[in-house]
C-alpha cells in the first residue's frame, strides 16, 4: 500500500468527522488535500469542493499544479512546495484557479507524510487567505479591546465560574485574574451580597434575556472608603446554533454621573418644594399664620422638627439690628411644627412666648452672624447650646436628636428672626443641599413676615385713627336710649373706614349718623374722620337730612375720589318721629315691640356719596316709645357664602324676638351675624325711643 493509500485509510470515508455546526473549523471553511509523489491529488476534502468548485470525482488522480494552478503562477507555487519538502512543512500564500475561472489567493499550512514504505505525501490545509486574515483581525482586536479597556469584563461558563477576567476588572474586584479563573461569583465577590447578582445571572442564561445598565452601589476592595455607582450588564453567550456556552459580564463605574444625576434630582426636588413654598407660605397677611405655614412646609421633608422665632424688637417695631447689640436676644416663639407626635415639641418654646437666649446659644449666634448655622453631629454640649434650658436638653436628647440647623429668616439686609430644624428620626445629618433649601424657604417665608409686619403696624395704626375718631359712648339724649359697638375685620384683613356718631340738635333733637367709606386702611380711615368732622358741622345747621347729605357730596366729591354710603337721621322726641335720606347705604331696621314685627325701612336708596348730581330724598317715619331703630354697615350682614336677602332675613329675626336691653342686643347681633374673622369692619347703632316730657 503506497503512502496515499495509507492516509486515505487513515482518514476512513471522505468527510471524515463533521464539524460541529458554528464551530470555528466551520467558519475558517479549512479544508484538507493530500499529494501523491507524484503531485496528484490522492484525498479531496468536502471542503475542499466548497473552496475550489471541483468535486471529488473531478478532482482525485489529477495533477494539483494543472488543476489548480494558473501557469503565470507556477513559478510562485513550486516554490511553496519546494520550501514544504526542503522543511517538513512550510506555510504560504499561493493564487489558486477556482473553477469558475476566478483566482483567489488561499493560505497553505503543508506538512511532508512518510508512509510506512519510505514513501512520501503531502498533506495541505487550506483556507482561503482573507476569511483567515478576517478572523485573525476580530480575534486581535477582541484580545485589544478585553484587556485594554477601563470596563471591567468577564466571561462565566453556565456554572457562573469565572473563565476570562480582563485586567480592569482584576483591579475593581482587587482580585487576581488567577485567582477568578474557575472559581463562582460567590467564592470571588465576598465583599457583596451576592444573592441577587447570582439570581440576576441564572435569569439570564435561562431566558436569553440581557439584562442592562443595572445600577448597584457598593464599596470595592479597591476603594474600600468610598460608595462607588456600577452600571452592570449581563449577556448570555450562544453558538450560532444556539447553545448557551456561558455569560457575558461588562461592569462600568459611573459614580460621577450617578453623583451628577443624583444632584440633578435633587435639585428638581429643591426647586419644587420652593415653587410648593411659595404657594403654601404667604396666603394671609397674619404673622402667626405665616410663621406657621413655614414650620409646617419643613416637616417631615426637610425636618423632623421646625420652630420659628423672631425677633420681638421687630414685632415691637424697632430697628433688628439694635436688638441685636444687646448681651442677649428676645426672642418670641412663633410656631412649632413635627413630623410625628415627640416630646421635643414641649422642649421648644410655646408659640406667643418671649424668651432672653445670651450669645452663646446658637440661635443668638444665627441671628447676630445672619448666616445659617449647621451643626451635622448634635452632643450634649450642642444641646445645650440649642434648647431653652437642661431640662429641654434632656428632652431633645431622648428624643433622639443628632442634627440641627438654624436658618436666618433676612429681608433688605435686616434679620427678622430665625428658623430652627432638628432630625431625630431621619437618620441622615444636614447637609449643604439641606443649607441650601432653607435659606430659600427663610428667604420667602422673611418677605412674607416682613409684609405682615407692616400690614400689621399699618392695620394697628389704622385701627388706632378709627377709635380715635369715633365717640367713646354715646351721649344722654332727650327720648332715646342708645347702644353702638364698633368692631374691626379680623387680623387678616385691613380696617375701612365704618363710622356711627350720634349729634345733638337743637330742640332736644338728635342726629343718628351711620356711614362707611369704601376703600379701608389709613386713607379710609382719615376719609371717614373728614366726613364726620364735616357731618357734625353741618348738623348744627339743623338742616334737613337731604340737604346734609347733598352737602356731604359736594365734599366727598373733593376727598381723592372716595366714595361713602350713609344713613343720616334726625330724631324729634316731641312729635315722635324721624325723619331719614339714605346715599346708598343698607336700610334700617324698625322694630315695634307692641306689634312683634321687625322691617325694613323702604327709604329711597339715593347714591353713595362722591358720586355727584343725584338728589337725595328724606322719608318721616313715627317712632313711638318702645320703638327700636336698628342702623348697621354692611360688614354686619355681608358674606361670601350667603346671598344678601338670606343675611337680611336673619337680621330681621333675631330683632323681631324678646327685645333684651340694647346693649345685649348689640351683643347678640353681633355674636350670632360676625364671624371672628370677617373681612369687613363693622359699625352698629341702635336707638330705642321712650317718653320724654313736653316743655
Amino acid at each position: 500500500m503506497g503512502v496515499a493509500e495509507s492516509v486515505r485509510a487513515g482518514l476512513g470515508p471522505v468527510g471524515g468527522f463533521p464539524s460541529l455546526p458554528g464551530a470555528l473549523l466551520e467558519v475558517l471553511n479549512l479544508a484538507a488535500v493530500v499529494l501523491d509523489e507524484d503531485g496528484k491529488i490522492a484525498w479531496w476534502s468536502p471542503q475542499a469542493r466548497q473552496l475550489f468548485g471541483y468535486t471529488e470525482d473531478e478532482a482525485l488522480g489529477r495533477s494539483a499544479r494543472r488543476l489548480l494552478v494558473d501557469e503565470k503562477h507556477l513559478g510562485q507555487v513550486t516554490g511553496v512546495f519546494a520550501r514544504v519538502k526542503a522543511q517538513e512543512g512550510a506555510a504560504g500564500v499561493f493564487p489558486a484557479r477556482h473553477k469558475d475561472g476566478s483566482t483567489r489567493l488561499m493560505e497553505c499550512h503543508s506538512v511532508r507524510l512518510q508512509g510506512e514504505h519510505g514513501g512520501q505525501c503531502l498533506l495541505g490545509v487550506i483556507t482561503e487567505h482573507e476569511v483567515l486574515q478576517r478572523v485573525q483581525r476580530d480575534l486581535a482586536l477582541s484580545a485589544q479591546l478585553i484587556s485594554q479597556s477601563p470596563i471591567g469584563l468577564a466571561v462565566l461558563d453556565a456554572d457562573l465560574r469565572y473563565i476570562v477576567v480582563n485586567p480592569a476588572l482584576e483591579r475593581i474586584n482587587g482580585v487576581p485574574a488567577r485567582d477568578h479563573v474557575g472559581r463562582t461569583v460567590r467564592q470571588v465577590l465576598t465583599f457583596l451580597d451576592v444573592d441577587p447578582i447570582e439570581s440576576a445571572m441564572r435569569q439570564v442564561l435561562t431566558t436569553g434575556t440581557p439584562v442592562l445598565a443595572q445600577v448597584i452601589v457598593t464599596p470595592t476592595p479597591s476603594d474600600p472608603g468610598r460608595d462607588h455607582s456600577w452600571s452592570v450588564s449581563y449577556y448570555r453567550m450562544e453558538d450560532a446554533a444556539g447553545r448557551v456556552l456561558g455569560l457575558a459580564v461588562s461592569l462600568v463605574d459611573i459614580t460621577e454621573q450617578h453623583l451628577a444625576a443624583t444632584e440633578a434630582i435633587a435639585a428638581r426636588q429643591r426647586l419644587a418644594r420652593i415653587a410648593d413654598a411659595s404657594a403654601r407660605i404667604g396666603t394671609t397677611l397674619d404673622l402667626d399664620t405665616t410663621a406657621g405655614e413655614l414650620a409646617e412646609m419643613c416637616v417631615p421633608s426637610l425636618a423632623d422638627l421646625a420652630a420659628v422665632d423672631v425677633l420681638d424688637a421687630v414685632l415691637e417695631g424697632e430697628r433688628p439690628d439694635m436688638a441685636l447689640s444687646g448681651p442677649g436676644v428676645l426672642f418670641r416663639a412663633l410656631s412649632v411644627a413635627a413630623a410625628y407626635p415627640t416630646p421635643a415639641t414641649g422642649a421648644a418654646d410655646r408659640a406667643g412666648e418671649i424668651a432672653r437666649y445670651g450669645p452663646d446659644r446658637l440661635v443668638t449666634q444665627c441671628a447676630v452672624s445672619g448666616r445659617p448655622l449647621l451643626v451635622p453631629h448634635v452632643d450634649s454640649t450642642d444641646l445645650a447650646r440649642i434648647a431653652a434650658h437642661q431640662d429641654a436638653a434632656t428632652v431633645l436628647a431622648r428624643a433622639g436628636v443628632h442634627s440641627y440647623l438654624a436658618v436666618p429668616m433676612t429681608v433688605r439686609g435686616r434679620v427678622l428672626g430665625v428658623l430652627d430644624l432638628a432630625r431625630a428620626r431621619n437618620p441622615v445629618p444636614f447637609d449643604g443641599d439641606d443649607v441650601l433649601l432653607a435659606v430659600e424657604l427663610a428667604a420667602r417665608a422673611a418677605v412674607c413676615i416682613d409684609h405682615a409686619l407692616w400690614y400689621q403696624q399699618q392695620r394697628q395704626t389704622a385701627e388706632t385713627l378709627q377709635r380715635s375718631l369715633l365717640p367713646l359712648r354715646p351721649p344722654h339724649r332727650p327720648g332715646l336710649e342708645i347702644a353702638c359697638r364698633y368692631q374691626a375685620a379680623g387680623a387678616a384683613c385691613e380696617v375701612g373706614g365704618d363710622w356711627y356718631d350720634v349729634v345733638p340738635l337743637p330742640g332736644g333733637k338728635t342726629a343718628l349718623v351711620i356711614g362707611d367709606v369704601m376703600g379701608s386702611g389709613i386713607n379710609a380711615a382719615a376719609t371717614m374722620g373728614q366726613l364726620r368732622t364735616a357731618t357734625r358741622t353741618l348738623a348744627t345747621l339743623d338742616l334737613d337730612p337731604a340737604a346734609v347729605l347733598q352737602h356731604l357730596d359736594h365734599i366727598t366729591a373733593d376727598l381723592n375720589h372716595r366714595f361713602a354710603t350713609c344713613i343720616y337721621a334726625v330724631h324729634d322726641p316731641h312729635r315722635s318721629s324721624c325723619r331719614l335720606s339714605s346715599a346708598g347705604h343698607l336700610p334700617p331696621v324698625l322694630v315695634r315691640p307692641d306689634r312683634g314685627t321687625s322691617t325694613l325701612l323702604n327709604l329711597p336708596t339715593g347714591a353713595p356719596l362722591g358720586v355727584g348730581g343725584v338728589p337725595f330724598k328724606s322719608t318721616c317715619v313715627a317712632l313711638s316709645p318702645g320703638d327700636r331703630l336698628a342702623l348697621y354697615t354692611d360688614g354686619l350682614v355681608e358674606v361670601r357664602d350667603q346671598a344678601l336677602d338670606t343675611r337680611l332675613e336673619t337680621l330681621l329675626d333675631l330683632l323681631a324676638g324678646p327685645q333684651p336691653p340694647l346693649e345685649d342686643t348689640c351683643d347678640l347681633l353681633l355674636n350670632a351675624l360676625r364671624h371672628p374673622e370677617a373681612h369687613d369692619d363693622v359699625a352698629l347703632l341702635m336707638a330705642r325711643a321712650r317718653h320724654t316730657s313736653r316743655r
